[in-house]
């Protein structure tokens, strides 16, 4: 049985996913639907997109994703489906694809064209739902699009790097349900660059030196746990994505979250200073 999933900045008080659902079911109804999120920040377009990468290779090959996040088609936002490690993507050129693309190359992508035969004011509604249950059905991406070779990116997606090799500028990329802060900063391209060095990262006026391996290796589990003190602690870890995280162990409403606490938002610079060595 087909999977399709959704993610969109709709939200959940009004009917819009359910609309979609429904859609959905009444093309196919031997179907699984899971949502991703409708917790998007409205029009965000690289918060999405984070989302998108850290969960879609946990669903099975051949699983369809439909991404309601400024999808409204103008001569600058043309629709697109993909194909791209086995699964297929859904959504509108607008970057939304770029932080995927640029780590794993689509086998296939195709700008849609069958917006003359359906009448929209709600493109994910009709036209996404009807390109996803016609992949579902065995369907080719040729059939509803023509192939094209490249999708917009998005700007200020990578870290910047000096020429010494002695700096990273990266920016906050997303705040988590816990204002854990993600930046744009993967441990891969945080480890080619460090070659062992020493370092410092800093976020407004904090800094640190050490990235944990867990969020509870803040902990002194040696001490008595009324002399701990760990929680509303800032620490570094990199995320189950693999993304540099700025957090505060075991945040709630009480201690805050790092991004509260700190003062920091999306596109909010982070930088990590190298020793010369």
């Amino acid at each position: 049985m087909a999977i399709i999933t959704l993610t969109t900045d709709f939200g959940t008080k009004d009917h819009f996913v359910s609309a979609i659902k429904g859609a959905i079911y009444s093309e196919l109804d031997a179907i699984n639907i899971v949502d991703v999120s409708h917790g998007v920040a409205p029009f965000h377009i690289s918060e999405a997109a984070y989302i998108i990468q850290s969960a879609y290779n946990s669903f099975p090959k051949g699983t369809i994703h439909i991404i309601g996040i400024d999808s409204e088609l103008h001569p600058e936002n043309k629709h697109i489906a993909l194909k791209l490690d086995d699964h297929y993507f859904i959504c509108a050129n607008n970057g939304i694809m770029s932080m995927i693309c640029s780590e794993i190359q689509p086998e296939k992508i195709v700008e849609i064209n069958i917006h003359d035969r359906i009448e929209t004011s709600f493109p994910v509604l009709d036209v996404f739902v009807k390109v996803a249950c016609h992949i579902a059905r065995g369907g080719t991406l040729e059939v509803i699009g023509k192939t094209i070779n490249h999708i917009k990116p998005i700007k200020n997606l990578h870290p910047f790097v000096n020429d010494e090799k002695t700096q990273i500028i990266g920016s906050v990329l997303y705040i988590d349900n816990f204002g854990n802060v993600v930046t744009n900063i993967k441990k891969k391209f945080f480890e080619d660059t460090r070659k062992t060095r020493n370092f410092e990262i800093s976020a407004r006026n904090y800094k640190f030196d050490k990235i944990l391996t867990k969020y509870s290796d803040i902990v002194n589990f040696d001490l008595e746990p009324s002399k701990r003190y760990a929680e509303g602690k800032g620490l570094v870890v990199f995320n189950a994505s693999g993304f540099l995280e700025i957090a505060v162990y075991k945040s709630n409403s009480n201690t805050g979250g790092a991004a509260s606490l700190m003062g920091l938002k999306p596109m909010d610079s982070v930088t990590v200073n190298f020793s010369k060595k």
